[in-house]
């Protein structure tokens, strides 16, 4: 059985990439039996739904997000998170 700790990361995982089947599985069924757990999902998705409606909304008013990030940059980003 998955521990609280490890569900909260696979969560966290899962809002970027599609977790293997026995993962999504495990993760499922403690969902089924934590409320604590099934909480941080439903907040963390209401947080991305949150942001992709202001992105949203920015970009229908005609506004930016900001200046876009210069190559270098996006080099050292990639450096920092381990994809080269």
């Amino acid at each position: 059985m998955l521990s609280c700790k490890d569900v909260t990361q696979l969560i966290s995982e899962s809002m970027d990439t599609s977790l293997p089947i026995g993962k999504r599985i495990g993760v499922w069924l403690h969902l089924l039996m934590c409320k604590f757990c099934a909480r941080y999902e439903r907040q963390l998705l209401l947080i991305r739904e949150t942001v992709r409606g202001l992105v949203g909304a920015e970009e229908t008013a005609g506004g930016t997000l900001g200046e876009p990030l210069s190559e270098e940059a996006k080099v050292r980003i990639r450096k920092a998170l381990g994809n080269p």
